[in-house]
């Protein structure tokens, strides 16, 4: 089994260094990626779903942007201290064992939520069926990362493959967005909750059943493995914070844009608006994964990052439609090329037995910096001006951008020769800080 995996991953990684340029054809003709890739793109999509769905429902019933703000950030926070440690199991124990309880757990407690949501049930009752919900949000986006990682090992479509990532992930944030818009002021203000715990019971089987391309785990008998936890990492710390900055866009602009649409008495253009802005995110994904990169990953995170919170900035003086859809363009085009950089560095700074979680750990931070600017926008949206909520994008990026700028070295990998098992008899060389 140990020779076979080995076999395969020096077959994918020498063809693509004979392929020459790498490019998303040779990326997606990969060995067996279809395989995981298809179930993948399904079971990632609730997660797109999640907040935006938790949001309209509790307003919906609550009235208040507040509490629904701080409904779907408690889910956020859940999300985001539990990722982590869901990753580290899933490097020691098996994507597969991992994911199918989480699954199931997921989907019940996300159903709770809706009924107590319709029952009008206390504040804290929806708190208390939040924190599962998070806690178990399938991390289908980091274990993606890891199969890719097993399969293109040493291979310069790593690169590639980290905007393809970043592309599958913003494309779901256009599609989810609007799907579950369109449900909750369409059909029910329930329906984008339930549509998301039936999507995740579906694609997270679906994809827990590709037991073939998911990374090796250890074995009692074989080779002692090092487990590293990512966070121990300098690199990854500072990664950390630089995605918090991310996740106050996302959770700022979801906020803000239905406040908006609601003020002006069109809310079916809250999923336009969003989706707009993830389709920039996609599209400057799409070309970052096509350019052939001389620039090293440090220097284009701190370019791109300096762009995204230049661009978030402008945010809160946008008044109209028009103005505002431009503007989320451009932030959602800023937004991607800092994504795919920061998921790149982990090749470099992590273990290959660490990957999973610290890919979690970035989702994670996505996700908490996103539960924090829920709640802080949902409050200024309740007690200022309209358009108040825009605000927390350009503070969350502006403290990120300087605390990356300060700590810009220890994104540079630091070797020692220390050699850590990857999987089941395969053995590399990894720079650890």
């Amino acid at each position: 089994m140990a020779s076979t995996v080995t076999t395969e991953q020096s077959k994918d990684s020498s063809a693509s260094s004979r392929a020459g340029r790498p490019g998303y054809g040779q990326l997606l003709r990969t060995r067996g990626a279809w395989t995981f890739l298809l179930p993948g793109f399904a079971a990632r999509q609730p997660f797109a779903m999640l907040t935006i769905s938790i949001v309209l429902l509790v307003q919906h019933t609550t009235g208040s942007y507040g509490a629904a703000g701080a409904a779907a950030a408690v889910t956020g926070v859940s999300m985001a201290l539990f990722a982590p440690y869901s990753g580290r199991l899933a490097d020691r124990y098996g994507q597969r064992a991992v994911l199918l309880p989480g699954v199931l757990v997921h989907v019940l407690s996300g159903l709770t939520l809706t009924a107590l949501a319709l029952a009008h049930a206390p504040l804290w009752a929806l708190f208390a069926a939040a924190v599962p919900t998070g806690a178990s949000v399938p991390q289908i986006g980091p274990m993606v990362r890891a199969r890719w990682g097993v399969k293109l090992q040493g291979s310069p479509l790593m690169t590639t493959a980290a905007a393809f990532e970043s592309v599958t992930d913003e494309l779901t944030f256009v599609v989810g967005p609007l799907l579950a818009t369109a449900l909750c002021t369409a059909v029910d203000p329930a329906a984008g909750l339930v549509t998301e715990a039936a999507l995740t019971l579906l694609g997270g089987l679906l994809f827990a059943a590709q037991k073939s391309t998911q990374p090796s785990v250890t074995v009692a008998g074989h080779a002692r493995v090092e487990h590293t936890s990512a966070l121990r990492i300098p690199g990854v710390r500072v990664l950390i914070v630089t995605f918090l900055g991310i996740g106050s866009v996302f959770g700022g602009m979801q906020v803000s844009l239905a406040a908006f649409t609601e003020s002006i008495g069109e809310p079916g253009l809250n999923g336009v608006l969003y989706g707009t802005f993830a389709a920039g995110n996609m599209l400057s994904g799409i070309v970052c994964g096509a350019i052939a990169w001389k620039v090293a990953p440090q220097r284009r995170l701190l370019v791109g990052y300096a762009a995204l919170a230049l661009a978030a900035s402008g945010l809160w003086a946008a008044h109209s439609v028009l103005v505002l859809a431009g503007l989320g363009l451009v932030v959602g085009m800023c937004i991607a090329p800092a994504l795919i950089t920061g998921y790149t560095l982990v090749e470099s700074l992590v273990p290959a037995g660490a990957r999973t979680e610290a890919f979690t750990w970035l989702t994670g931070a996505v996700a908490l910096g996103q539960a924090a600017a829920v709640t802080v926008a949902g409050q200024l949206e309740d007690r200022f001006w309209g358009g108040a909520g825009f605000l927390v994008p350009m503070g969350g990026t502006l403290l990120a951008l300087a605390t990356l700028v300060a700590l810009r070295s220890r994104l540079m990998a630091r070797p020692r020769g220390r050699t850590v098992a990857r999987g089941v008899g395969h053995r590399v060389s990894v720079a650890v800080d």
